[in-house]
């Protein structure tokens, strides 16, 4: 099943985004919604499971837009419409779209409720896909508009409609992971999932996010890109009984065995009538944050009580196992030497300007390959070379493709799914004489990684807590960044995952096993893009007490960090021991692993400063 087929090119370049098709899109769009009686109608990004990516078949945002970066809205009015996207895209989103037919508005907490009330008049109807959006952001913007009197309410969607040889759904077979890979079998997780649905109160759980149930069941799938995953639902209730919903394509005889006595396997289209057949009289708990509105109305229709509190597993399975965490670890030692022989083969080639950023892109894929346990890249690799490096979701295309030119910075986030875990890297790399400006910026970005790097913190420190010393040194300056500084990683699973993660607005408490990105950065538009990110784990910190103890990291990444671009008259004395020290663990792992060349690389990267 995973034979690695190096011919096939898992990251592709073509141009997904033509906003020359954007106006005769809008025109269809409103032509449909004057026959529904609709005066607007939201566009998400998201799709039924609320995934970071979503089949070809559910890029509806895509499709009427042109927008494709991994979150973001639209709102379309019979006149107006409004593209909403956070920081990370207020560059890519005009760039992508028609902006002479779309708006493009910063987004906020309250960003659809007063765009619409300042567009709409009073009376007007705002039509949704309850499929595609949450009961709790519904119920919010629903409570909002009626201060505006603007009803929001149901429908098909208008998208489909009029998405003419829209993709099918995917279909890829659904795989299982042995105990020795996850550490714990599935019928022990559901034991332990029942025993909490149980103790809350429910009589049954539905699971509607990939990753927690595909978690749950010790299973993956090919569905979406980089995320393995399958797509559709799942129910646990509180005697244990298991059930899981998939189109029936992906379900071999070795699956059937495989999970026999475990869980049932149904077909997703029986799901909401064995939904409605469950509700009635009991009380049946849906994460609210996650799951479709259209489920919890169905949940109440049948006569059954609605428990909107969140999905359990997410925080459980943030919380690795030790052989979860040994698997993470495996897989970064792997990506250690992909990431070595990469940087060895960049030093040789940049100074030559004849790279290009997706050249790079595809030379470093050829490195992974190397590793026979690579199922796939873990997210479009960010290949940005001077100013577009300064776009901080980047994608390369053949159409945006730029040489590299010798001096400039070259930043490259990048990662794979490999069988033994998930990897998330970003390297900023030299290749030429570097200006004290971006030694500067780089030595401010790094400090701010090892600060968070050395941190020690008391049980119940969130995110939120620690995210200012990932940032003090470029504040000192006047400086910052307006992304997160970590996000969650899952194990062989999305590399982006919640509910830990370091940032002003991550408020979930770090505990012991759980996998983050430290990924702080500088962008100077223009000019130059600086991040620099290693994978950390949170582990038993030797600081505290027997009464009051404290948590720490242990870093996980093992690949260097370029010394040219480091002003070490700006560095600290322990700062400096800190990089020598993790340079010396970089040579141990990945030494072993290289030979010639690549070797005499590595060792001379790693030399202490």
């Amino acid at each position: 099943m995973f034979k690695n087929d190096s011919s096939i090119q898992l990251q592709q370049f073509d141009e997904k985004a033509d906003p020359t098709l954007v106006k005769p899109r809008l025109t269809k769009l409103r032509a449909a919604m004057a026959v529904a009686g609709i005066d607007a109608f939201l566009i998400p990004r998201d799709d039924a499971h609320r995934g970071e990516n979503v089949p070809a078949g559910d890029e509806r945002l895509a499709y009427l837009t042109g927008f494709t970066g991994s979150a973001g809205y639209a709102i379309v009015t019979a006149d107006r419409a409004a593209l909403v996207v956070d920081g990370r895209y207020t560059i890519q989103a005009p760039a992508q779209t028609d902006t002479d037919a779309v708006e493009c508005v910063d987004m906020k907490p309250n960003s659809a409720q007063s765009w619409l009330s300042n567009v709409l008049s009073a009376g007007a109807n705002v039509g949704f896909d309850g499929w595609l959006h949450t009961p709790n952001a519904i119920k919010t913007l629903r409570d909002d508009l009626k201060k505006s009197d603007i009803a929001l309410v149901e429908c098909p969607n208008l998208i489909d409609q009029i998405w003419m040889n829209r993709p099918a759904p995917p279909t890829g077979k659904v795989f299982t992971l042995s105990v020795e890979q996850t550490g714990k079998t599935a019928a022990e997780k559901i034991a332990e999932l029942a025993d909490m649905i149980t103790k809350i109160g429910a009589d049954a759980l539905v699971l509607t996010l990939p990753e927690s149930f595909c978690w749950l069941f010790n299973v993956r799938g090919s569905d979406i890109p980089n995320t393995p995953v399958t797509l559709g639902f799942a129910t646990v209730d509180k005697s244990g009984a298991a059930h899981l919903y998939v189109q029936p394509e992906k379900i071999t005889s070795e699956l059937q065995n495989q999970l026999a006595d475990i869980v049932t396997l149904r077909s997703i289209g029986d799901f909401t009538t064995d939904l409605a057949s469950l509700a009635p009289n009991k009380t049946i708990w849906l994460d609210g944050n996650t799951c479709p509105s259209k489920l919890s109305n169905i949940v109440i229709d049948a006569g059954g009580k609605f428990l909107n509190e969140p999905d359990p597993v997410l925080k459980i399975k943030s919380r690795k196992n030790a052989v979860e965490i040994d698997g993470m670890k495996a897989a970064q030692r792997i990506d250690a030497k992909a990431m070595a022989k990469f940087l060895a083969w960049m030093d040789a080639e940049a100074p030559k300007g004849e790279l290009t950023e997706v050249s790079i892109v595809k030379q470093l894929e050829q490195f992974r390959r190397q590793a026979n346990s690579l199922v796939d890249i873990s997210f479009e690799t960010i290949s940005g070379s001077g100013p577009n490096g300064a776009i901080c979701h980047y994608r390369v295309t053949n159409n945006s493709d730029r040489r590299l030119v010798p001096g400039e910075l070259m930043l490259v986030d990048s990662g794979g799914q490999y069988l033994e875990g998930t990897t998330d890297i970003t390297r900023t790399m030299a290749t030429g004489p570097a200006t004290d400006d971006q030694k500067k910026h780089f030595t401010l970005v790094l400090k701010g990684m090892i600060a968070l790097s050395l941190a020690h913190f008391p049980i119940g420190t969130t995110g939120a807590h620690l995210d200012v010393l990932a940032r003090q040194y470029l504040w000192a300056e006047g400086l910052n960044y307006n992304h997160g500084t970590g996000h969650g990683v899952g194990a062989f699973l999305g590399v982006h995952e919640g509910p830990c993660g370091v940032s002003p607005r991550n408020h979930a408490p770090l505990e012991l096993g759980n996998i983050i990105s430290n990924e702080p950065g500088y962008y100077l538009e223009g000019s130059h893009g600086i991040r620099i990110e290693n994978l950390l784990v949170v582990v038993e910190s030797d600081k505290g007490t027997k009464d009051a103890p404290f948590l720490s990291f242990e870093t996980i990444t093992f690949t260097p960090i370029d010394k040219r671009l480091i002003d070490k008259n700006l560095m600290s004395d322990a700062e400096i021991v800190w990089l020598n020290d993790y340079h010396q663990q970089c040579s141990k792992i990945a030494a072993s692993q290289l030979d010639g060349s690549d070797k005499a690389w590595l060792i001379d990267a790693t030399k202490p400063i």
